[in-house]
């Protein structure tokens, strides 16, 4: 019998997710002086990460509707703790790349699965849990990255840290697999989405989902690469004191993801998804363009307050979509919409840089607020596509 409850298992699968990234991010300037990068090169093996997501993202859907979560979750993260001992090891450019890669793919897969995992239990249980589950990352990706930290304040190598990591998430993994959903039997006649037969491209109301996502991961990833460097050069606050900005907004963000659910539940999905993205860009416009250090903080961490809910409630309104008469579903549908996302995550930072390089970085975070204000209108015509197609949005 399992040890956790199926819920608990999925939160502690999202927590492992967000450790995998933040217990090596941190150890980039360790990593860069281990395999003699120059910033061009580095940023090319950065890149290897995201390009690993992007293309486990867009199978998985097929992989998860014909194994089950539990084997794709279970094989995945696997996989990431094998990545993260070879991240850590890595003695060239070309090496990390590979390595990076090879995690990217492992958390991409295992991105999609764990989100399948949770809209099963919504299903289950009948109640919104999604942005909770995500709240789980949110919480795991501050718990690796403080235990990085603590490793790199006691001069430890990226090797022997990641190779703990890697054990840690095993054992975690160990406790928890035998109580997360599996394959579920399907009825042969059953196999078609309720509304309709249309692959996931080829329907709208899932382009307005991806698009939701899309400006969240944005919004998420300007917040990540640039807002340090916006107080610095914008508000000539020391580098220490800058990076306070981000951890303010992933703190807003882990926080606001615990009442996510019940908000959900209260307010409805357009609701809260079209409050969060005024919330959002109120946040980063003010940020941008008042020169006070705390309105700079007091915004980074409304953004991520209002980013909170974005990505998780697309996802869970994407299974929603896809979900078949014999209540399973959904897999592609989510794999569809992650994969978009990605893209932004993977492209959002450099075309920010870029806008910053044609006017100011003021201007290109003026900008993505805009970008997140946008989740609103496509939120509420997501959720009348949605009703008409007999979908719950609530």
């Amino acid at each position: 019998m399992p040890v956790v409850s199926r819920k608990s298992a999925v939160i502690v699968v999202f927590a492992l997710n967000g450790a995998a990234f933040g217990s090596w991010a941190p150890r980039v300037p360790a990593l860069t002086e281990q395999v003699g990068a120059a910033h061009g090169s580095l940023g090319l093996a950065l890149l290897g990460a995201s390009v690993g997501m992007l293309i486990a993202a867009s199978v998985t859907g097929r992989l998860v509707e014909a194994f089950g979560p539990r084997v794709v979750i279970a094989v995945s993260t696997l996989a990431a703790s094998a990545a993260l001992p070879a991240i850590g090891a890595a003695g060239s450019v070309p090496a990390l790349a590979a390595a990076l890669c090879g995690l990217g793919m492992s958390v991409g897969a295992l991105d999609v699965a764990m989100n399948v995992a949770g809209v099963v239990v919504e299903r289950q249980t009948g109640r919104k849990a999604m942005p909770i589950f995500h709240a789980g990352f949110s919480f795991g990706a501050l718990a690796g990255s403080a235990g990085a930290a603590l490793a790199a304040a006691h001069a430890w190598s990226p090797a022997r840290q990641l190779i703990l990591a890697a054990l840690a998430t095993v054992l975690v993994l160990v406790l928890v697999v035998g109580a997360l959903p599996g394959a579920a039997p399907r009825e042969p006649r059953a196999s078609e989405h309720r509304a309709t037969g249309l692959a996931p491209a080829r329907r709208v109301t899932l382009w307005l989902l991806a698009a939701i996502a899309l400006c969240s991961a944005v919004a998420e990833g300007a917040s990540s690469d640039w807002s340090a460097l916006l107080l610095v050069t914008v508000q000539q606050v020391g580098e220490g004191a800058a990076a306070l900005a981000y951890s303010a907004f992933s703190l807003a963000m882990a926080m606001t993801r615990l009442a996510g659910g019940v908000a959900q539940a209260r307010f409805g999905a357009a609701r809260v998804l079209a409050g969060g993205a005024l919330c959002a860009g109120a946040g980063l416009c003010a940020a941008a363009v008042v020169p006070v250090t705390a309105v700079a903080y007091l915004g980074f961490a409304l953004a991520g307050a209002g980013l909170a809910a974005s990505f998780p409630i697309a996802l869970s309104l994407a299974g929603e979509a896809g979900r078949r008469a014999d209540g399973g579903g959904g897999e592609r549908e989510i794999a569809f919409v992650t994969a978009i996302a990605y893209s932004g995550f993977l492209a959002g930072p450099p075309a920010i840089g870029g806008i910053a390089e044609l006017t100011s970085l003021s201007t290109s975070f003026v900008t993505v607020g805009l970008v997140a204000v946008a989740i609103g209108p496509a939120a509420i015509t997501a959720a009348r596509a949605l009703t008409r197609e007999g979908s719950s949005v609530g």
